[in-house]
C-alpha cells in the first residue's frame, strides 16, 4: 500500500466528521475515535427530537462521510487524560497529527451556593437525558411543578418545550440577566411555546423594566413585540403549562430542604452602557422564587480533564497561528495537536457553523501535513490497539446493522423514530455482546 498522511480525529459530531471528510478526500488516513456509539454528536443528541427531517437530513449526510474508505471509525471509545486512550498513546501509534472536535463536554456552573441540590441541572444533561443519550438516558432528573430555566436562547426555549409539552409542568420561568430587549431565541424556536407565555405577565415586566431599559436607549415596544413575534405561528399547547420571563435578574443562590431545591435566590438587575455595550449590573436587591427544579442553559465549557490547557472555558490556542483560517488559529500549543468544532470555541453557532469550523481546523491540519512526510499508516496496530481495550468497539458496519434494528424497531411501534436508550441495548442490537 502506498504511503499515506495518517490523522486522528477525536469526536464524531459534525466537526469531526466533515473534518475527516476534508481531509479523507485528500487522501489522508483517517481514524475516527468517538466517546458515544452513535456518530452525529450535536447533531443526533443536540436538536430537539421531533425534529425528525433535519436530523434524517443530517444523518444521509453522515453516513455518506463514513462511506469514504479512507476513514476507520472506532465508536465507544473514549480518548483523554482519563479516557481508554490518551493523546500520547495516539502518537504511539504514529499518527503525524490530531484533531481535536470533541465539542464542549465539560459543564459550565457558576459557583453559586446550592447548585449540589437535587433538582438543580445544567442544560446539556437534560437536553442529552431527553435525547437519549446513555449514560444520561438513565439518569433520573426531579422536575417540579415549577421550574426555572436561567438562560434567554434557544436552548431555553427548547428546554421550556419540553418541560411544557412533555412533563406537563405547571409553571417554567426564565430567568434573564439582561432585559427584554436582548434575549437570544429564534422566532422559529419560540412557535412551540408561545401559546402557553402568560401575555399579562410578560406586560408587567415590560412595564417594570422600561425605565431601566430607556436609561440605555432602549425601546421597551419595539422588544415587546419582537418576543410575541412568533403568536401567528403558535404551537397550539398540549398541557396547561404557563411559561412566563423575570428579567433582569441573576441567579445568587439555591435553597433547599433535606437535599431537595426549594427555591432559587435572585439579585435584580439594572443595565449600563459599559465601552458601547449594555451590561448587566447587580442592585444588591434580591428576592426569591419557589421553584423545585433549576436548569442553567448559560452555555458550555471544554473538559478540563482532556489533557489539553484550559483558559476561560476554551482549550488554549496559539495567539500568533502558523496555519490560520479565515484568520482564525485552529492550533493548540502542542505543533500536532489541532482543535475545531465547539473544541475550539465552546457553544458558537450550531450544526453548520460546526461543519464549517471542522471542514476549517482540517484545512489548518493539511497545512502542518506538507511539513511531513507521508508514512505506511499502520492501521492494523490501531485496530490491535482498541480491540485490546476489554470493551466491545463499534464500527461503521456495526452502525448500519443498528440503523437496521432501530429502523425496525420503529416500524413495529408505529412510530417516526425509535432510539435505543441504553448503550448495553445498542450493543446488543449490534451483536457485539450477548442479550441477558
Amino acid at each position: 500500500m502506498s504511503n499515506q498522511y495518517f490523522v486522528a480525529v477525536i469526536g464524531a459530531g459534525p466537526a469531526g466528521l466533515f473534518g475527516a471528510r476534508e481531509l479523507a478526500m485528500q487522501g489522508v488516513r483517517v481514524a475516527l475515535f468517538n466517546r458515544d456509539i452513535k456518530a452525529g454528536g450535536l447533531a443526533e443528541y443536540g436538536i430537539y427530537p421531533d425534529k425528525h427531517t433535519m436530523k434524517e437530513g443530517l444523518r444521509k449526510q453522515f453516513r455518506q462521510v463514513l462511506d469514504n474508505p479512507n476513514i476507520d471509525y472506532y465508536g465507544n471509545v473514549s480518548i483523554g487524560a482519563q479516557g481508554d486512550l490518551s493523546l500520547d498513546d495516539l502518537r504511539a501509534l504514529g499518527f503525524q497529527a490530531i484533531l481535536v472536535s470533541a465539542g464542549a463536554q465539560g459543564t459550565k456552573w457558576l459557583g453559586l451556593p446550592g447548585e449540589n441540590l437535587e433538582g438543580v441541572y445544567h442544560a446539556k444533561d437534560v437536553v442529552y437525558f431527553y435525547n437519549h443519550l446513555p449514560p444520561f438516558s438513565q439518569k433520573k432528573f426531579r422536575f417540579g411543578k415549577r421550574c426555572a430555566v436561567v438562560g434567554a436562547g434557544n436552548v431555553m426555549a427548547d428546554i421550556t418545550r419540553y418541560l411544557t409539552r412533555v412533563e406537563k409542568v405547571d409553571e417554567v420561568i426564565a430567568v434573564v440577566r439582561r432585559g427584554p430587549a436582548e434575549v437570544k431565541f429564534d422566532k422559529k424556536e419560540m412557535e412551540h411555546i408561545i401559546a402557553s407565555l402568560d401575555v399579562e405577565a410578560l406586560d408587567k415586566e415590560i412595564a417594570r423594566a422600561t425605565p431601566i431599559m430607556q436609561a440605555v436607549n432602549q425601546d421597551p415596544e419595539t422588544a415587546r413585540a419582537s418576543i410575541l413575534e412568533a403568536l401567528p405561528k403558535a404551537e397550539a399547547p398540549i398541557s396547561n403549562s404557563r411559561f412566563r420571563f423575570e428579567f433582569l435578574a441573576s441567579p445568587v443562590q439555591m435553597l433547599g430542604e433535606n437535599g431537595l431545591l426549594t427555591k432559587l435566590e435572585i439579585e435584580d438587575n439594572i443595565l449600563v452602557l459599559k465601552d458601547g455595550e449594555t451590561k448587566a449590573k447587580g442592585t444588591g436587591n434580591k428576592r426569591t422564587l419557589d421553584v423545585e427544579t433549576v436548569i442553567f442553559a448559560i452555555g458550555d465549557k471544554v473538559d478540563d480533564a482532556f489533557g489539553l490547557p484550559v483558559e476561560w472555558n476554551e482549550f488554549v490556542k496559539n495567539q500568533e497561528p502558523r496555519y490560520p483560517v479565515d484568520g482564525k488559529s485552529f492550533e493548540t500549543p502542542f505543533e500536532d495537536i489541532f482543535v475545531g468544532g465547539w473544541s475550539r470555541k465552546a457553544s458558537e453557532g450550531l450544526v453548520g457553523y460546526a461543519r464549517k469550523d471542522g471542514t476549517n481546523a482540517s484545512k489548518a491540519v493539511s497545512q502542518y501535513l506538507q511539513t511531513k512526510q507521508p508514512i505506511a499508516a499502520n492501521v492494523d496496530a490501531v485496530c490491535a490497539k482498541v480491540k485490546g481495550l476489554d470493551k466491545p468497539i463499534v464500527t461503521k458496519d456495526d452502525l448500519k446493522r443498528l440503523e437496521v434494528v432501530e429502523a425496525e424497531e420503529a416500524a413495529k411501534r408505529g412510530l417516526e423514530e425509535f432510539k435505543f436508550s441504553s448503550n448495553e441495548e445498542m450493543l446488543q442490537a449490534m451483536g457485539l455482546i450477548e442479550t441477558a
